[in-house]
């Protein structure tokens, strides 16, 4: 049985620049905030945010951020600073679950494992880019972000293959790209294919990464 009856995708963009260090060493910001919620029972994408962010320790693109994600210096300019993001993201997650009576890992004690999780491909979203981010600016990260899947992970052990990338992961179970690979939202909705198709195959979903795995129930952020 599938402890998850929705799933939300969420995959950053981030500032970047060409022959940058490894992730783990860069200091990137995130420029686009998508997160999209689907309903993994129909496969169907029920709801969708969506901003885009202004970096402030870089605020000038590289030419190769701009080429690579074709996010345009303009749209930075006028996007939303992260703190900001974060609080819209909040008020829209309350929302979004609660017309739906849905719950994350640890957000309620009667349920701790929860029927809602946040799903990303590797790591890097919020084990790198938003707990980096966060420390450097002296921001309080929502801790439901400290329990996530990794697709990637249950991909490798499920298929017993190894992708390249996210585009060779989709071709290998022969789903197309849709949209433009490194646009955030696109390549969240592409997540939520995949995780559709995966589900489809008997693949089965539980939380790979817990960054509080002793703290059984969140104090500081009521949804």
């Amino acid at each position: 049985m599938q402890p998850f009856s929705y799933l939300i995708s969420v995959d950053f963009e981030a500032t970047c620049w060409e022959n940058q260090p490894a992730p783990q060493y860069r200091m990137s910001e995130i420029i686009e905030f998508p997160a999209v919620l689907m309903n993994m029972k129909t496969g169907m994408i029920e709801a969708e945010f969506h901003k885009y962010v202004m970096p402030v320790e870089s605020p000038k693109l590289s030419s190769y951020c701009t080429q690579l994600t074709g996010i345009q210096q303009h749209t930075v300019d006028n996007g939303v600073l992260l703190k900001v993001a974060l609080m819209m993201f909040h008020e829209w997650l309350r929302r979004e679950l609660g017309a739906r009576n849905l719950c994350l890992p640890k957000m309620r004690r009667e349920n701790v494992v929860g029927n809602c999780a946040l799903v990303t491909w590797t790591d890097w979203d919020f084990g790198i880019c938003l707990s980096k981010e966060c420390i450097r600016k002296d921001m309080q990260k929502p801790s439901y972000f400290d329990q996530w899947i990794d697709a990637r992970a249950i991909y490798r052990n499920y298929y017993s293959y190894r992708p390249s990338s996210f585009t060779d992961a989709l071709t290998h179970v022969g789903l197309p790209l849709l949209g433009r690979l490194h646009s955030g939202i696109d390549d969240a909705k592409n997540l939520c294919a995949l995780m559709c198709k995966m589900r489809r195959d008997g693949a089965k979903f539980s939380i790979t990464k817990d960054l509080t795995p002793n703290q059984m129930l969140n104090s500081h952020c009521v949804l």
